[in-house]
């Protein structure tokens, strides 16, 4: 399994890519992995407000239907359209192409909450 070490994790399967005064949001190789092909994706819109542990948005696969959670609180400033038009790229590119929102971070405080790649990879070889 794929797990960059320069990005933060969730509980709930989310990573987080720190940039300036922005952090990009998006699911775990292990996520997709357990949804399988994913066939859509639904996203906040620029301007809203995500909440940490609220969700966020949709992923849908061939089996099931998953709630996105927002790993920071914050107002999305951008919106992967690339990826409503082909939400493969879940299964394809989870760290890269299929990233899903930026989120201007409200707390910075809240980024010390996530594990590390090394602890997510604890967390998820112990479920």
């Amino acid at each position: 399994m794929n797990l960059p070490k320069e990005r933060l994790y969730s509980d709930e399967h989310e990573w987080v890519l720190k940039n300036d005064t922005t952090v990009r949001i998006g699911i775990t190789d292990h996520a997709q992995s357990e949804l399988g092909d994913i066939v859509f994706i639904e996203l906040p819109e620029i301007g809203d407000e995500v909440v940490k542990g609220e969700p966020f948005g949709n992923a849908e696969s061939v089996k099931t239907v998953s709630e996105l959670y927002s790993p920071i609180s914050g107002k999305v400033v951008a919106v992967n359209q690339h990826l409503l038009d082909n939400p493969e790229l879940v299964n394809e590119s989870p760290y890269e192409e299929a990233w899903m929102i930026d989120v201007e971070v409200a707390d910075s405080n809240q980024l010390e909450e996530l594990k590390s790649a090394d602890e997510y990879d604890q967390m998820i070889n112990e479920e």
